[in-house]
C-alpha cells in the first residue's frame, strides 16, 4: 500500500474506485465497505483509494472538546488497512481552510482533479463541503458532468458502521473486551514505547514494561488487569497488563504496564504492541504491598487460564 500524507503528494491512477472516511478502528463494518471497494477495483481493472482526514476532523472544529478519543492512531490505522490489500491511502491535512470548500470545489477539485475518481462508493449521510452542505445528491449531480460513478452504500451497512465504532469505543471504556474485539475482528491494541519506571513490580516479583503512548487523542481502555498478547518485535508472548494509577502506591499518574511472561530482556525504548484479549479485575486499593503480592499472584493463574483456555484465533 503507498501512504500518501498530503493529498498534493498523490498522482491520479487507472480507474481509482475511492471512498472517503475516518475509519477508525477498521472494524468489521468497515472491512465490508473495503471489501466492496475491492471488488469493483477488481472488475474494472482499477486501484483502490481511501482518503481520510489528520488530524480528525473533530479535533479542529471542536478544539475545546478533550473528550475526543479515537480507536486507532492513524499510524495503526495505515497498519491495519495495508493488511486488508488496500492500494492507496490519502492522509490529507484537515484544516478550517479544507472544510470551507464549497461542495462542486471539492468534488471538482479534490475527487476529480486531485485524485482521478471514476467510482466513488459513499454512504447516503456523508457530508463535505463549507457548513457539511454536500452530499450524496451533489455527488449524483455532477458524476455525469465529471465522468464518474456513484455507488451508494446501503443505509444499514452505515448504520452498522456507526453502531460498532460507539460500541467499540463504549465496551473498551466498560473493560468489555471481548465485545470490542468481537465488533473489531482483531484484538484491540495499544502502541507505545518502553520506558523506565520506578520498579515497584520488579520488587514484587512481577516485573513490568511501562508503556508510554505518545498519542493523546488515543483511547485507553478501563482501569484494570487484563489478559494480553504483546509483540515484541518478531516475537509474541503472553502477558498480564495493567492500567490505573497505582492506588496502593498513591500514585498520581495513570500507568500503561505489562509484566511478559517468560520474558527477561532488555527493551528499554522499544517500540511494544499490546494486544487486550480479557479483563480479570478493576484496579482497587490494597492494605499492603503484601496484599497486593498475593493478588497479583491470583491475577497470573487467571490470566494464564484464560490465555490457554479461550484465547480468540484473530487474523491480525
Amino acid at each position: 500500500m503507498k501512504i500518501y500524507h498530503h493529498i498534493d503528494e498523490f498522482t491520479t491512477v487507472k480507474n481509482a474506485v475511492v471512498t472517503i472516511g475516518t475509519f477508525d478502528g477498521v472494524h468489521i463494518g468497515h472491512r465490508k465497505i473495503i471489501a466492496r471497494l475491492k471488488e469493483l477495483a477488481a472488475a474494472s481493472g482499477g486501484e483502490t483509494v481511501i482518503l481520510t482526514f489528520f488530524p480528525h476532523p473533530r479535533m479542529i472544529l471542536h478544539p475545546e472538546d478533550e473528550t475526543i478519543k479515537l480507536i486507532t492512531t492513524i499510524e495503526e490505522k495505515a497498519g491495519l488497512l495495508e493488511r486488508l490489500g488496500v492500494d492507496h491511502l490519502i492522509i490529507t491535512p484537515f484544516s478550517r481552510d479544507f472544510s470551507n470548500q464549497s461542495a462542486e470545489e471539492y468534488i471538482k477539485d479534490i475527487l476529480v482533479d486531485k485524485i482521478g475518481t471514476k467510482t466513488i462508493v459513499i454512504g447516503y449521510d456523508h457530508r463535505f463541503g463549507k457548513d457539511r452542505q454536500g452530499g450524496l445528491q451533489d455527488l449524483l449531480k455532477l458524476a455525469p458532468v465529471y465522468n464518474f460513478e456513484v455507488l451508494e452504500i446501503p443505509e444499514q451497512d452505515i448504520n452498522d458502521v456507526a453502531i460498532s465504532s460507539t460500541r467499540v469505543r463504549t465496551a473498551l471504556l466498560d473493560g468489555q473486551i471481548n465485545v470490542a474485539n468481537d465488533c473489531l475482528g482483531y484484538p484491540f491494541f495499544i502502541t507505545g514505547k518502553v520506558i523506565r519506571g520506578d520498579q515497584i513490580g520488579r520488587q514484587l516479583g512481577y516485573p513490568t514494561a511501562n508503556l508510554m503512548v505518545e498519542e493523546q487523542y488515543k483511547l485507553i481502555p478501563k482501569n484494570g488487569i487484563y489478559a494480553v498478547r504483546v509483540r515484541v518485535e518478531e516475537q509474541v508472548y503472553d502477558g498480564m497488563a495493567y492500567i490505573g494509577n497505582r492506588p496502593t502506591v498513591n500514585g498520581m499518574t495513570r500507568n500503561i504496564e505489562v509484566n511478559i511472561f517468560n520474558f527477561n530482556q532488555d527493551i528499554y525504548t522499544k517500540i511494544l504492541r499490546m494486544e487486550f484479549l480479557h479483563f480479570v479485575r478493576d484496579d482497587i486499593h490494597f492494605a499492603s504491598l503484601e496484599e497486593l503480592t498475593v493478588q497479583l499472584g491470583k491475577d497470573k493463574e487467571d490470566v494464564q487460564a484464560l490465555l490457554i483456555l479461550n484465547s480468540p484465533q484473530f487474523n491480525t
